[in-house]
């Protein structure tokens, strides 16, 4: 456990060398999440009207159609953003000074294949959606598993998608190789920048929570009001911060994997992104 928690931590700081010299980097996921924000409350009333909620069991076909286009723009939003907040993390590793433009401008060259590869993950996680509601037990955790694979299946997709002119497809064929090629065939999830940002989710919780309930025993408006807000933002902090390493890292992975190595990161760290079954 400490040891995760510590090459965690070692890639989170590797992750930042990248950030403090490219700040405007965190405005990616802050556009993304304003996006889906909107992309939600424009959904979320139709849905459940026609749809039964976000459930897919017990759903018509207008519930279907509508949970697939939800899907559908929130996959094109989240692919779209992370698109440019890697192709500008790739210019960085790679000795350039990126901006704002450079990630959208390379992300919009690439808007077609992200556009089929958001279809694709629609539809994956529609089937992945209505199979765990219809099962339990051993079946959930099959969907699980089979959820994870496919994670990890296509966890390099978008640094292919901005640096080959390939479609959806070939970019999860050619994110496979090279998973399989670097790390072997019989690999599954590592820690990573997730897991310290997890870690400090916990620590934020224990702190604000207590102090919320504080709060509000207090009966003073003055007090609980300050208190949520500084609660929620510390959450989108962490959530932006998190998602934006997490972006520098999966770039920093690529370049590792296609060229042996990537500047600013221990070696060994990389080569332990994965582990053996």
């Amino acid at each position: 456990m400490f040891t995760k928690l510590q090459n965690s931590w070692n890639l989170v700081k590797a992750s930042a060398r990248v950030l403090s010299a490219d700040k405007e980097l965190v405005f990616f996921p802050a556009i993304s999440g304003l996006a889906l924000l909107l992309v939600s409350a424009s959904f979320i009333a139709p849905l459940f009207v026609f749809g039964s909620g976000f459930e897919v069991q017990g759903a018509g076909v207008i519930g279907w159609v509508l949970l697939f286009l939800f899907y559908m723009v929130q996959y094109t939003v989240i692919f779209f953003f992370n698109s440019a907040l890697v192709g500008a993390a790739l210019i960085r590793l790679d000795g350039g000074d990126p901006t704002v433009g450079d990630g959208l401008r390379i992300a919009k060259s690439h808007f077609g294949s992200i556009l089929g590869y958001a279809a694709i993950a629609s539809t994956v996680g529609l089937i992945l959606q209505g199979a765990r509601e219809r099962s339990n037990g051993l079946g959930s955790m099959v969907v699980g598993m089979l959820g994870v694979g496919w994670n990890l299946v296509t966890f390099l997709v978008v640094p292919v998608l901005v640096t080959h002119n390939v479609g959806p497809i070939d970019a999860i064929k050619e994110s496979a190789r090279i998973l399989k090629q670097t790390w072997g065939e019989q690999i599954v999830g590592n820690a990573g920048v997730g897991f310290v940002f997890g870690f400090f989710h916990v620590l934020w919780t224990i702190i604000v929570v207590p102090s919320i309930i504080f709060a509000a025993m207090s009966g003073n408006p003055w007090l609980i009001v300050p208190v949520i807000v500084v609660g929620v933002l510390g959450y989108l902090t962490l959530a932006l911060i998190g998602a934006t390493l997490s972006g520098i890292y999966s770039a920093a992975l690529y370049r590792f994997a296609t060229s042996g190595q990537s500047a600013l990161f221990d070696q060994r760290l990389l080569e332990g992104a994965f582990r053996q079954k």
